[in-house]
C-alpha cells in the first residue's frame, strides 16, 4: 500500500488537471450509456410508432452526445498523459540526482547498466501504470457505473440475472494480476542484467576482440536475449488468455439475458425497444470490464517496477552533508591525516596513517598493488569516509564541512582518463563551466595540447567520441591536464597520471602536470619512481601502513622498501622507466 501513497504523492502538485480529467472521464462514461439508453425511444418510437417528431430529434442529441463524448474523451487523453509523463519525468530526474549523491560504494554494488535499466525501463512502466492505466481504470469505471443504472433502470429482473456473472471476473482478475506482477518482476531483473552486459561488451569491445571473444559474447548476449524473450511471451500469454477468458463469461451472460428477454418480450412483458436497450448497456458494460484485466495487468507491471525504483530511491547516501557543515575556506596551512583507518568489505585496508603535508607541498605515494595509497588519497575529496580517525584541512575535520566546498578545491588527474562524448572545448570546460574560451585556450597551452588540439578536424569543436576514443591516450590525458588547470584547485591529486603511457608521450604529460602542479599542495599516486623523484616527501606504503619516508635520494641510501621497488623496476628492463629517469635527471 505504501507503493501507492509514494506514486500519489508524486501525482499531487498535478491535483487540478486530475479533477478535469476525471471530469472529462465521468461525462465520457454518461455519453456511452446515454447511448444505449437511447435505443429504446429509437426502436418504439421511430420504428414500431412512426413518431416522426422523434425521427428529428434522436438523430440530433446522438450527434450531440458523440461530438461531447470526442471532445471530453481528447481532453482526458491529454491531461492524463501530461500527469503520467510530468510525473515519470520528474521521477527519472530525483532518481539520477539521488544515484548521483551516492558515495562509489555503491557503484560498486549496482552494475551500471542496472542503474541505467531503473531509469529507463522500470521508470517507463510506472508511466503505464499512472497515466494509460489509471486513465482506463477511471474511465472505464465510471462507464460501468453509468451502464449499470441504464441496465437496472430498464429491467432490474433481468439486471439481477446478468449480475450473477459479474462476481465470476473478480477472481481471474486478481489471479492473472498476481501472476503478472511476478513475470513483471522477472522481466525487470533480466533487463537490468541485459544492459549491464551490453554496457561492458560495447564499452569493453577492444579486449573483446583482442583476445577474439565475439563468439563467447555472442552467446552470453543469446542466452539472456532468449531468457527475455521466454518472459516476455509469458507476459503475452497471460494477457491473450484474459480478453477471451472474460470474453467467455460475458458470452454466458448474453445468452441467459437474451433468452430470458426474448421469453419476456414474446410474452408482451417487455418491449422490444426496452429489451434491445437494456442489451445494448449490457454489451457494452462487458467491453470495458474486460479492458480492466488488462488495465490490472499494466498496473502491476508498473507496481513492480515502482518497487524496484523506490528501492533505489530509499538507499539512504553513506557520505552526505551534516547538517551544521560550513564551507571550507581556501587552504593557508596543509593537510593533517590522524590516526586513520579504513576497511573494504570488513578487510582493514588503511592501518593508523598519521601524517602532515603542509600548503604547497608535494608528495608522493609509492608501493606495491594493493598497499593502500590509493585508498588514502581517495579518502580526502570523501570518495569514502574514515573508518577511524580524522582528516582535517587547516583545522577542518572535513566531516564538518560540505562536500562541494571541499571538492571545489580539489582536483585529480587519473590514469583512466574519463572525457565525454563531446567537444574538446567543453570536456576542458568541465573543470569550470563559469570560464569563457580564452580561459579555455590558455589552460590547453599549459597542458600542452593547444597544438594537437587546433590541428583537429574541428579544432576546440571536435568531437572527441566516446572516452576519448578519437584521441591517442596523451593527447587524452593532456585535455584532463586542462581540464584541472581550468578548475586552478589549490589542491591536486595525480592518481597513476603517467603509468599508461609511452616514453614520447609520458615527456609531454610530465611537462604538463609540472605546470599543473606549481604552487600547490599536490598528493602523487606514482608507479613509475622516476616521475616523482624530484617531489618534497615520498611515502611507502606497505599493506596499508607507513613503512618509510624521505626524499628520493635518501630513500635510496636506506636500501629499504623503496630501494626495493626501485630496482624491481630496472631489473625487470622498463626502458620507459629508464628513459624517462634520463628526462627527469
Amino acid at each position: 500500500m505504501n507503493i501507492y501513497k509514494r506514486l500519489l504523492r508524486l501525482a499531487r502538485p498535478h491535483v487540478l488537471k486530475f479533477v478535469l480529467a476525471t471530469l472529462c472521464m465521468l461525462i465520457v462514461g454518461v455519453a456511452t450509456s446515454a447511448t444505449a439508453f437511447l435505443v429504446k425511444p429509437a426502436l418504439d418510437e421511430i420504428f414500431l410508432k412512426k413518431n416522426a417528431d422523434m425521427l428529428r430529434l434522436i438523430p440530433i442529441a446522438i450527434i450531440v452526445i458523440y461530438l461531447l463524448k470526442g471532445a471530453c474523451s481528447y481532453g482526458q487523453k491529454v491531461l492524463m498523459n501530461y500527469i503520467g509523463h510530468r510525473v515519470v519525468t520528474d521521477l527519472r530526474s530525483q532518481l539520477y540526482s539521488h544515484i548521483q549523491r551516492q558515495a562509489l560504494s555503491f557503484f560498486a554494488r549496482n552494475p551500471t547498466g542496472t542503474l541505467m535499466s531503473r531509469i529507463t525501463n522500470d521508470v517507463g512502466f510506472i508511466r503505464g501504470a499512472v497515466s494509460v492505466a489509471v486513465t482506463s481504470l477511471m474511465k472505464d469505471s465510471f462507464t460501468i457505473i453509468c451502464l449499470i443504472f441504464v441496465v437496472f433502470y430498464r429491467d432490474w429482473k433481468m439486471a439481477i440475472v446478468a449480475m450473477v456473472v459479474f462476481p465470476l471476473t473478480i477472481y481471474p482478475i486478481a489471479k492473472f494480476g498476481k501472476k503478472m506482477r511476478k513475470i513483471a518482476t522477472r522481466t525487470q531483473v533480466t533487463m537490468g542484467s541485459f544492459s549491464s552486459l551490453l554496457q561492458e561488451t560495447i564499452s569493453g569491445v577492444r579486449i573483446v576482440k583482442a583476445f577474439g571473444m565475439e563468439d563467447y559474447e555472442n552467446e552470453r548476449f543469446g542466452k539472456e536475449n532468449e531468457r527475455l524473450f521466454r518472459l516476455t511471451m509469458k507476459s503475452v500469454s497471460v494477457n491473450a488468455i484474459s480478453s477471451p477468458f472474460m470474453e467467455f463469461l460475458g458470452g454466458i451472460g448474453i445468452a441467459a439475458i437474451i433468452y430470458y428477454g426474448g421469453y419476456q418480450v414474446i410474452k408482451g412483458v417487455s418491449t422490444p425497444g426496452n429489451f434491445f436497450s437494456f442489451l445494448t448497456a449490457l454489451i457494452m458494460l462487458y467491453e470495458p470490464i474486460k479492458r480492466l484485466t488488462n488495465v490490472n495487468n499494466t498496473i502491476q507491471q508498473g507496481i513492480a517496477a515502482a518497487i524496484r525504483v523506490f528501492g533505489v530511491m530509499d538507499v539512504t547516501p553513506e557520505i552526505k552533508d551534516r547538517k551544521d557543515a560550513i564551507d571550507l575556506p581556501p587552504i593557508s596551512s596543509g593537510i593533517k591525516i590522524q590516526d586513520v583507518s579504513f576497511s573494504y568489505n570488513d578487510t582493514p585496508t588503511l592501518k593508523n596513517i598519521n601524517l602532515e603535508i603542509k600548503a604547497g607541498e608535494a608528495v608522493a605515494f609509492v608501493g606495491m598493488s594493493g598497499g593502500g595509497k590509493t585508498t588514502l588519497v581517495n579518502l580526502i575529496p570523501r570518495f569514502y569516509d574514515v573508518a577511524g580517525g580524522s582528516i582535517a584541512i587547516d583545522g577542518h575535520d572535513i566531516r564538518d564541512v560540505t562536500m562541494k566546498s571541499l571538492r571545489d578545491q580539489i582536483g585529480i588527474v587519473t590514469q583512466q582518463t574519463i572525457l565525454f562524448n563531446d567537444t574538446v572545448k567543453n570536456n576542458i570546460a568541465y573543470g569550470d563551466i563559469s570560464k569563457d574560451e580564452a580561459n579555455i585556450t590558455e589552460a590547453a597551452r599549459m597542458a600542452n595540447a593547444h597544438d594537437f588540439i587546433v590541428g583537429l578536424p574541428d579544432g576546440y569543436d571536435t568531437i572527441i567520441g566516446e572516452q576519448g576514443a578519437k584521441l591517442s591516450g596523451g593527447e587524452r590525458q593532456r585535455i584532463s591536464i586542462a581540464r584541472a588547470l581550468l578548475k586552478d584547485a589549490p589542491i591536486l591529486i595525480l592518481d597513476e597520471a603517467t603509468s599508461s603511457l609511452d616514453t614520447e608521450a609520458e615527456i609531454e604529460v610530465q611537462d604538463a602536470l609540472e605546470n599543473l602542479m606549481r604552487g600547490r599542495t599536490t598528493l602523487i599516486i606514482a608507479h613509475r619512481l622516476s616521475t616523482i623523484r624530484n617531489a618534497d616527501r615520498i611515502l611507502v606504503l606497505v599493506n596499508g601502513e607507513i613503512v618509510e619516508e624521505g626524499a628520493h635520494e635518501s630513500l635510496l641510501e636506506k636500501r629499504g622498501e623503496y630501494f626495493k621497488l626501485y630496482n624491481l623496476q630496472f631489473k625487470n628492463g622498463d626502458s620507459n622507466e629508464r628513459l624517462a629517469d634520463r628526462h627527469t635527471t
